[in-house]
């Protein structure tokens, strides 16, 4: 790819998890950018969706974390984004952005990497903590009602929600207007099982951010990851697995300590150090 043509204004890729949607980020944009841009000024977000979720929810989710790297890049490309970017993501899509960094090392500014886990580094039962991965699947087979669902899927991935019944009506929302099939749920699921990463340090420097609370994937998950591949690591002691909508403020912080760490020690963008 080549260089966006302004240069001084960075792109921010966010990608969610499995079978959530950009629309599942909340308010948590609008508290990321003003971090990033009191470190780099002009900075902009875009969210993509995975094939499968929100507006691609009739788009059969690939099998492979590379072909949903693909995509991504495709879709860049279709939105006239020639340079390369940063990414912050989380489970899922933090492997799509592993995945991204390994193939396309030059497309790939700095990652932000939130409760994600993969093979190499933790064994199945931290990576996938099996029975709730299976509560999570199995809601979609139930005759629960869509509020229902999502109240439990809240129960599950957040710790520290003050008015959890709005979040509630938004989730629902989405589930009516961009509902998630079984199918593609199961997709995912698939690859996000599959997908191994190199045990290699990216090119592109990395950030961890995990939720101690976190009872989806096992912080130790990161701390493994952060000691593979000498990555800095920030742990949340109190959020659960969706750590931007329980503390989205704390996430910004935690990014713009870095970009900032990385500018007052003269780091080059897209160097470790």
């Amino acid at each position: 790819m080549s260089m966006n043509a302004d240069e001084s204004a960075p792109v921010w890729v966010l990608l969610r998890g499995l079978a959530r949607e950009s629309g599942h980020w909340g308010a948590f944009p609008n508290v990321l950018e003003p971090a990033l841009q009191s470190q780099q000024p002009g900075a902009r977000l875009l969210m993509l969706d995975l094939p499968g979720n929100g507006v691609l929810n009739q788009v059969a989710s690939p099998l492979r974390v590379s072909d949903m790297v693909e995509f991504c890049r495709q879709e860049l490309r279709g939105r006239g984004v020639l340079g390369p970017v940063h990414v912050l993501a989380m489970s899922l899509g933090a492997m799509v952005a592993s995945e991204w960094a390994r193939r396309y090392p030059e497309e790939i500014r700095a990652g932000v990497l939130i409760n994600t886990s993969f093979r190499p580094f933790s064994p199945f039962y931290r990576r996938l903590r099996p029975l709730n991965y299976l509560s999570f699947f199995l809601l979609s087979l139930s005759r629960l009602s869509n509020r229902q669902r999502e109240a439990k899927v809240l129960g599950m991935t957040t710790r520290l929600q003050r008015e959890p019944e709005v979040v509630l009506d938004q989730w629902v929302a989405l589930r009516n207007q961009r509902p998630v099939g079984l199918r593609n749920t199961a997709r995912q699921l698939w690859a996000a099982m599959q997908f191994e990463a190199s045990g290699l340090q990216p090119v592109p420097p990395m950030l961890l951010l995990c939720s101690k609370a976190d009872g989806l994937v096992d912080w130790r998950c990161s701390q493994a990851i952060s000691r593979a591949w000498g990555a800095p690591l920030r742990l949340h002691a109190q959020a659960g697995h969706d750590l931007p909508l329980d503390d989205g403020p704390w996430v910004a912080q935690a990014v713009q300590d870095w970009l900032e760490w990385r500018r007052l020690n003269g780091v080059a963008d897209g160097s470790w150090h």
